[in-house]
């Protein structure tokens, strides 16, 4: 059957995407995974947490994404004093016509930057939920809708905790993916030092909302094996019964384990990751390289965890090496079998045992 997508093929897809997370990594130095999860959730339809201590570039990643990838763009500097019409908007009345009007906020874009968004109260912290969760807004008794492609990419900073408003644990599921950005690394801050002392590179657009909505779709029907969804059900049952897994040392642990929106969350970043590295099957080590970022926002530590600093995303690491994965059998005799109706015959498709 052929392709429906105005990008066509994966490898075509991946080719594209790979130039996209080239052009921000002209400006960026180091942090390729954030880069590739920004991307992993945009393809996914999540929003993405970036996490890390100021300086590191969270937000220059953003602005140099955005651009990239193109549609509109807006940053939200959240503030202690910010209210939720600051974000979503208001009704203005206008005393010319004897009306009132509705002035949207800047909120209605492509891409939101909710800069240090652990800093705005609870009221503007409910209205963010919506946003996020239903992609669109309630002002005056109307409903409006944010455009498409749309996707929050938020900024937190784990040092500080004066004047801090600690997302709730609903807030934090509505996040698909939750990435810490770490120090560079010596080298890199050399090269850090050499490339932005003289004139700082600039990325340029290689995509746009209509590719961007293709290849979407494209990554919404990438192939999982039933072997891969049960692996990846057994990943996130372990969080919550991890005794039966093997790890009882974990129950203890683990107060609240992953709900089933990590489930989803799991399927829906393997299959972007997949899209981008060109192939239209997921495999298990895809499950493996979002783990981390998709379940350890999700999981609720136990108070003595939490006394001894033990970080959840060490947790899920833990619970990934234990829980089996399936092992791919490549049969190149059976091209493209396994495949749902309507998905393009694969050039090697994998069975598990």
């Amino acid at each position: 059957m052929s392709s429906p997508h105005p990008t066509g093929s994966n490898q075509e897809s991946s080719r594209l995407l790979g130039e996209a997370i080239a052009q921000v990594q002209r400006v960026i130095v180091g942090q390729e995974h954030m880069v590739e999860q920004l991307m992993v959730a945009l393809l996914a339809k999540g929003h993405c947490l970036l996490e890390g201590v100021p300086g590191v570039a969270k937000t220059l990643a953003v602005r140099s994404f955005a651009t990239v990838v193109g549609g509109s763009f807006s940053r939200v500097q959240f503030t202690p004093d910010l209210v939720p019409s600051d974000i979503v908007g208001t009704r203005i009345y206008r005393s010319s016509q004897e009306k009132f009007d509705i002035e949207l906020g800047p909120v209605f874009v492509n891409f939101v930057l909710a800069d240090e968004i652990n800093r705005a109260p609870a009221k503007v912290q409910s209205a963010m939920l919506e946003l996020m969760a239903e992609k669109q807004v309630s002002i005056g008794g109307h409903t409006y809708p944010t455009p498409d492609p749309f996707i929050v990419i938020a900024t937190q900073n784990p040092v500080e905790s004066e004047g801090v408003y600690p997302l709730p644990e609903a807030q934090r599921d509505r996040f698909l993916l939750k990435v810490d950005v770490p120090y560079p690394r010596g080298n890199e801050e050399f090269e850090i030092l050499r490339r932005m002392s003289v004139d700082p590179p600039t990325s340029t657009p290689i995509l746009n909302p209509d590719l961007v909505r293709g290849l979407q779709r494209q990554a919404s029907e990438v192939f999982v094996h039933n072997l891969v969804a049960e692996y990846i059900v057994r990943l996130v049952l372990a969080t919550r019964t991890p005794a039966e897994f093997n790890m009882p040392d974990l129950t203890s642990v683990i107060q609240i384990g992953c709900s089933p929106r990590a489930t989803l969350g799991l399927v829906a970043a393997s299959r972007a990751l997949a899209l981008i590295h060109g192939r239209d099957y997921v495999l298990p080590t895809d499950v493996q390289a979002v783990a981390k970022d998709v379940m350890s926002h999700r999981l609720t530590l136990g108070f003595d965890a939490v006394a001894d600093n033990i970080p959840p995303s060490q947790v899920v690491e833990r619970i990934v090496a234990m829980v089996p994965p399936p092992t791919p059998v490549w049969n190149q005799g059976q091209q493209g079998q396994g495949a749902h109706p309507g998905q393009r015959p694969m050039q090697r498709q994998p069975d598990f045992s």
